[in-house]
């Protein structure tokens, strides 16, 4: 099935998306976090969002994205993702419209990779964050187009600077799948079993969540304000309950990147890079 490139730059229907200080605190359990401000909506000094959340809204946008370029959902993955937060406190509750188009095909060979850049507002206009969703349809490549940039941020050839472990729960999954992402690979033993793994995998944009954490708490104070633009590589699937180690690098004044392994030595997440206000 060959991509539609005639839509590559043409906009999708705006989504509009409402959320509440439910929602927010639902999706701060689901990437791991139980601090007071994360879990209160009336913690001293008020309810914290924190800011991979950017990614909820939009994520409707996704399939909308595949199902106008003509992808086989079935062939596709979900191989790269960026943030880019240009409000620093999210709000908590609110709603927000978001705007998406593909803006570029790149020829992997193997596979064909799409980008889906969004940006989303409130509904008073103002710029809350942006996203780019990297998708990789398996057997569409060879048709001669570009291969895109080089991804970089290796890992320095030094130990990391800090390192920070935490093991997701057993039910991380469950959590995580409410706050929109209901993909059945996520719960349905048998699901998974069609996609060639022997159990549930965790959401990739969960472990994208619990290594945006570690960095706040070990550069930023834990201050969910601080991060202004994520990048990360998906490089391996996380089984709810697996332990998460994350190893992070200084690589200039306010970025790092990460590389992120399960307890098992398996690489999940690479090339990973925040940066961050000092």
């Amino acid at each position: 099935m060959a991509l539609k490139m005639d839509q590559v730059g043409k906009p999708l229907e705006p989504l509009t998306y409402t959320y509440t200080q439910r929602d927010a605190i639902l999706y701060n359990l689901g990437i791991g976090a139980t601090d007071m401000k994360y879990v209160y909506e009336s913690a001293p000094g008020g309810l914290k969002l924190l800011p991979t959340f950017a990614v909820v809204p939009t994520l409707p946008l996704l399939g909308a994205s595949v199902q106008k370029m003509g992808a086989n959902l079935m062939t596709l993955l979900h191989g790269e993702q960026t943030i880019v937060i240009k409000k620093p406190e999210l709000p908590t509750a609110a709603t927000v419209i978001s705007e998406g188009k593909v803006t570029d095909v790149y020829d992997k060979g193997k596979g064909a990779l799409f980008l889906l850049k969004t940006t989303t507002k409130t509904k008073e206009g103002e710029e809350l964050f942006d996203n780019v969703f990297s998708l990789f349809c398996r057997g569409e490549g060879g048709f001669g187009g570009p291969k895109g940039p080089e991804v970089g941020n290796e890992a320095p050839q030094r130990p990391p600077d800090f390192v920070h472990e935490e093991t997701t729960l057993p039910i991380q999954a469950l959590i995580y799948r409410l706050s929109g992402d209901i993909n059945p690979l996520h719960i349905d033993p048998n699901f998974a079993k069609l996609g060639g793994f022997p159990k549930p995998i965790l959401h990739g944009l969960c472990s994208y969540g619990y290594v945006a954490r570690a960095v706040l708490i070990k550069c930023c104070n834990d201050d969910p304000t601080k991060l202004k633009e994520y990048f990360a590589r998906f490089r391996g699937v996380v089984y709810p309950g697996d332990k998460l180690v994350i190893s992070i690098w200084n690589v200039e004044k306010g970025k790092v990147v990460i590389e992120t392994k399960t307890g098992d030595g398996r690489v999940v997440i690479a090339n990973a890079s925040i940066t961050f206000s000092a």
